[in-house]
C-alpha cells in the first residue's frame, strides 16, 4: 500500500507571509455552513476529543482501484504557505479565515485551535493545517519523530478518522528527503453528506495534520483540487 513520492528537499523558510487578502471580508451574500465548519474543527482538532474507530473500519475500506497519484494535480503553481514548521499549498481563489485562529480568551490564555486555515470564497470548501503535542494524541513518553511513532496506517486510524465514517482510502506516502524519507498517513472519508481528505505527519514530537472538507455535491467536481491540498503538506 505504500506510495514512494521523491521529492526534492524543501527550500529555505522565507520570512512569514503576509495576511491573504486581510480587506477582503467573506462577501456578505456568501452562504455560511456552522455545522460543516464545527464538524470540521472536530475532526482535526485532535487535542479536544479523540473519536474511537470500529475496529473493522481498516478491514473493510476497499482500495481504489487507481494509485492515489492518478486523482493528484500539479500544485507546484499555486501560493505555498510558510507555517510553524510545515508548508502547504493554497488551492487558487482560496481566502485566508486568518480569524479561525485567533483565540477567543486570549493567545495566552488558550492555544490557536488552527496553524493555517483557508476556504473558497463561497465558504463551502475548507483547507486547514492543526499542529498537536505527539503525547496528546497517543500515551507515550517519547516524542514521535515520524508518523509511524504513532502506529501503522491501520492503527493510526483510530486517531484520525472518526467513528461512523466511511473509509475510501488510506495510504502510506514516503517523501524524499535529505536525511532519508519522512512517512505521511493519507485518509480518504465520507461522514454525513460531507467528503473529506486528510494527510498527518510529524516531527520533534509533533503531529501536523493538514485536512479538506467539502459537501458531497461539490467534491464530485472539486475533489481533485481538495485532495491535491491536503497531500501537498510538507513538514520542514
Amino acid at each position: 500500500m505504500a506510495t514512494l513520492l521523491s521529492l526534492t528537499p524543501p527550500p529555505p523558510k522565507p520570512p512569514p507571509n503576509p495576511i491573504i487578502n486581510p480587506t477582503n471580508p467573506r462577501q456578505p451574500n456568501a452562504p455560511s455552513n456552522p455545522s460543516r465548519r464545527n464538524l470540521f474543527a472536530s475532526l482535526c482538532a485532535l487535542s479536544l476529543a479523540l473519536f474511537p474507530v470500529p475496529a473493522s473500519i481498516a478491514e473493510t475500506a476497499s482500495p481504489p482501484s487507481k494509485s492515489i497519484l492518478s486523482g493528484i494535480a500539479n500544485t507546484k503553481s499555486w501560493f505555498r504557505f510558510y507555517g510553524n514548521g510545515f508548508a502547504i499549498r493554497v488551492p487558487p481563489l482560496f481566502e485566508d479565515d486568518y480569524s479561525a485562529g485567533l483565540s477567543l480568551y486570549g493567545d495566552k490564555a488558550k492555544p490557536k485551535t488552527y496553524a493555517a486555515r483557508f476556504q473558497s470564497p463561497d465558504g463551502s470548501e475548507v483547507l486547514s493545517v492543526v499542529i498537536r503535542p505527539s503525547n496528546q494524541l497517543k500515551i507515550t513518553f517519547l516524542e514521535a519523530k515520524d508518523i509511524t511513532d504513532m502506529g501503522s496506517l491501520k492503527e493510526a486510524a483510530k486517531l484520525f478518522v472518526p467513528g461512523g465514517s466511511t473509509l475510501y482510502a488510506a495510504r502510506t506516502l514516503k517523501v524524499k528527503e535529505e536525511e532519508g524519507f519522512r512517512t505521511y498517513y493519507f485518509y480518504e472519508f465520507g461522514r454525513d453528506e460531507e467528503h473529506f481528505a486528510l494527510v498527518a505527519a510529524a516531527n520533534s514530537g509533533k503531529v501536523f495534520i493538514a485536512g479538506v472538507a467539502a459537501p458531497q455535491f461539490k467534491w464530485d467536481d472539486d475533489g481533485v483540487k481538495l485532495r491535491s491540498a491536503a497531500v501537498s503538506l510538507m513538514v520542514l
